[in-house]
């Protein structure tokens, strides 16, 4: 990785184009010169509609003075397996060098603009140091989330030993492209109670699933429907931006899915699902029948036994209004949270900034105890300390006293009382799939949908993914496992995508997560359920670590502060179906080689 974090060297020569028409043709061909699976589309990669901003849109036909072309470095600059961020004058671009071929995209990741330099090149594709999300080297193409866009693709060429990157100015400040996608070409009324597929759910699995379907050529109806009044958006941010509107969220506008002929029903509830007829039921009496049925509600919070539930002021965390609602009534107010979830304490270090006192009940020793281990969790409910949070563990909530129905105090099991003028709930959810236990749809004690490895239920033509699932997982043998994930959700809404469709796919993907506290991030990647042993690389007091989390012999997760990329070499590790020795990192551990990750690159067996 020694070229990723090298110096790059400067611009040697930057020229604004003015090709004869006889020369526009090479605009066609790929980096390698080949003809473009692109050549029929825009350059930015879309064939109807470049990108959820109108103002990116580019004409299908260019200009010269659309275009800028730099020397960006020598041929031997770069090694193979190495990637450098170069400036082409109107912008930036990343440079990989891969088996002897170099290879230019966007250099930034689209979901919350990584710098792809920083992150892992394997394999024909780069991996996010943040979040994990994959772009293939070639073309650019999203290939592992989290996130909806792909990024622009660069003409790259070589001539007398310079690397010369051709680009598209429009293209390099957008940094992002959509995918082309198919039209509906049925002409259908939109007060038509039938569509082909109808999709529950507007978060990311059904996102996803609809824009895979079009993505994938699929010319008939879809109709997605939430009970959220807002177009889809970006849910995880809402507990770490609490100020932030619902149009600053949003993951795509109205217009994007209106281009895209992806119907969207907003503040509709399902109430119940006919299989035999194949229709859904609204709350409103409105009854849709369907071919392919998608069902993504996600999760509810969990229900809680306290009196006084009747007092104002008491929230859970849902909608971009509860999140404005919150920030707003604590300030310099007293805040209380009840339970430690990563979205209560994201909330807590959210509000130290704002309220006059924050206040944090758990019912474990230390937060995070479950996922991350007591030393970890000992060591991030220290940096809340620090910032002037109390904690309350080994607790509960026995009461919500109000004054004039307005929330005064909570009330402990323990007998304390703390002073509360806004109360957030944090303390862990179910699925939200009460509708659907009369249905003949296969649920298990905890009200989680049961599917198969392609996200079908029992019953043909119903899929179903997301938080409200359970789903065999190959890297524990097949074992139906719940991971509620923001980029699993993703995945699983492709996958259902792509087998309603007649290609049969699978999970294949390591769950990656993260959670952003006081401008620090934790970064998890695997599945560590059941963990047996911890390692820790670093120090934790410093909080700047790397955990490994093993079961038997194997490491099957990891989680870093301020060690990227490595959480992304781990999960490159894994996703290659790979395993790690617990004794190698126990050695490496011995050796003082903390977030060395070179051992890493061909580390491994099968």
């Amino acid at each position: 990785m020694g070229g990723c974090f090298s110096k790059p060297k400067p611009v040697e020569v930057k020229v604004e184009l003015s090709l004869l028409d006889k020369e526009k043709e090479v605009d066609g061909l790929s980096p390698n010169g080949k003809a473009s699976p692109f050549a029929e589309c825009r350059p930015n990669g879309a064939l109807a509609h470049g990108s959820d901003d109108d103002s990116t849109l580019l004409p299908l036909y260019h200009k010269p003075r659309d275009y800028v072309e730099a020397s960006v470095c020598h041929v031997k600059d770069l090694e193979n397996g190495q990637m450098r961020e170069v400036d082409l004058g109107s912008g930036r671009a990343l440079l990989i060098k891969e088996h002897g071929e170099f290879t230019a995209m966007g250099h930034k990741c689209p979901h919350y603009g990584a710098p792809l330099v920083k992150g892992v090149l394997s394999k024909g594709h780069v991996r996010c140091p943040w979040h994990g999300a994959c772009f293939n080297i070639a073309t650019g193409d999203i290939e592992d989330f989290p996130g909806l866009d792909s990024l622009p693709i660069f003409q790259v060429r070589v001539e007398k030993d310079k690397v010369i990157i051709r680009a598209n100015k429009q293209a390099l400040q957008s940094q992002k492209r959509s995918k082309p996608m198919a039209r509906c070409s049925a002409v259908i009324n939109s007060n038509t109670g039938f569509s082909h597929v109808l999709i529950i759910g507007s978060g990311p699995a059904g996102l996803v699933c609809a824009e895979t379907l079009r993505e994938e050529g699929f010319t008939d109806r879809i109709v997605m429907c939430t009970m959220d009044k807002h177009p889809p958006y970006d849910r995880p941010k809402l507990s770490k931006s609490l100020e932030s509107t619902a149009e600053q969220l949003r993951l795509r506008s109205m217009d994007f899915l209106q281009d895209h002929d992806i119907e969207l029903l907003k503040e509709k509830e399902v109430v119940a699902i006919d299989v035999k007829t194949q229709s859904v039921i609204f709350e409103d009496g409105l009854r849709m029948e369907y071919r392919k049925l998608f069902i993504a509600t996600g999760s509810k919070p969990k229900p809680m036994n306290y009196t006084g539930k009747d007092v104002r002021n008491v929230f859970h965390l849902r909608t971009p209004e509860d999140a404005n609602s919150i920030a707003r009534l604590a300030n310099n107010k007293n805040a209380v949270i009840v339970g430690t979830s990563f979205v209560g304490m994201e909330v807590a270090a959210a509000l130290t900034d704002k309220a006059h006192s924050v206040s944090v009940i758990g019912i474990e020793s230390v937060p995070f105890k479950k996922a991350l281990g007591e030393k970890v969790g000992k060591a991030i409910m220290k940096l809340f300390e620090a910032n002037r949070v109390k904690f309350y563990m080994l607790n509960e909530v026995s009461e919500m006293v109000g004054h004039h129905g307005q929330l005064k105090e909570v009330v402990l099991k323990s007998g304390k009382v703390l002073r509360a003028d806004v109360c957030v709930i944090g303390a862990g959810s179910v699925p939200a799939t009460g509708f659907l236990k009369q249905s003949g749809i296969h649920l298990d004690s905890k009200g989680f949908i049961i599917v198969n490895k392609n996200m079908q239920t029992n019953v043909d033509g119903v899929f179903a993914g997301g938080d409200v699932v359970m789903f065999p997982f190959q890297p524990r043998n097949n074992k139906k496992v719940n991971i509620p994930h923001w980029q699993m959700a993703h995945v699983h809404g492709k996958v259902a995508a792509l087998s309603m469709m007649g290609r049969a796919t699978e999970v294949k993907t390591v769950p990656y997560f993260w959670s952003a506290m006081f401008g620090k991030t934790i970064r998890y990647a695997g599945y560590g359920d059941g963990f047996d042993d911890v390692i820790i690389q670093g120090d934790l007091d410093e909080l700047r670590f790397v955990a490994f989390y093993t079961r038997s012999e194997e490491v099957v997760s990891v989680a870093s502060m301020n060690y990227d990329p490595i959480v992304s070499r781990v999960a490159e590790v894994l996703g290659s179906g790979k395993t790690i020795k617990k004794r190698d990192v126990e050695m490496l551990t011995r050796l003082g080689k903390t977030g060395d990750i070179s051992w890493l690159i061909d580390k491994g067996s099968q």
